[in-house]
């Protein structure tokens, strides 16, 4: 159990948006949970939960009911790769990196809505 004595006036911290956007960034980066971050800068999960509310209503924070479409580059694929075995399968797959820095591995035919809600499952996680 933790035990704090606070001596003459209570403190009261200011969070500067970068400052709360960057804290934010750090939920679910090496699985670390809302607990976890709030833990770590001395917060209640309470404050997190609350600064997201707060920067969405800014739009400073993505908003999960809308999807976010980026632009996609195709790297050139050396022949030597392309070669396949005979009677090999061979399986194509996308890989889809989010700001929180997890990956999300899926096949090529999948459909557009599933995507989406993937991608949101995966970043408000």
């Amino acid at each position: 159990m933790r035990h704090e004595i606070v001596l003459g006036a209570e403190r009261r911290r200011r969070w500067s948006d970068e400052a709360k956007l960057e804290i934010l960034g750090e939920v679910g980066v090496d699985g670390w949970t809302v607990s976890d971050v709030a833990r770590h800068h001395d917060l209640t999960r309470q404050h997190v939960y609350q600064w997201r509310r707060e920067l969405r209503r800014k739009g400073l924070w993505p908003d999960p009911g809308g999807a976010t479409f980026l632009p996609v580059e195709m790297a050139a694929v050396p022949e030597e790769t392309v070669r396949v075995e005979a009677g090999a399968a061979r399986r194509a797959e996308i890989a889809v990196i989010l700001r929180n820095g997890r990956e999300l591995r899926c096949e090529p035919g999948i459909e557009e809505a599933m995507l989406t809600r993937l991608i949101r499952a995966v970043e408000t996680a």
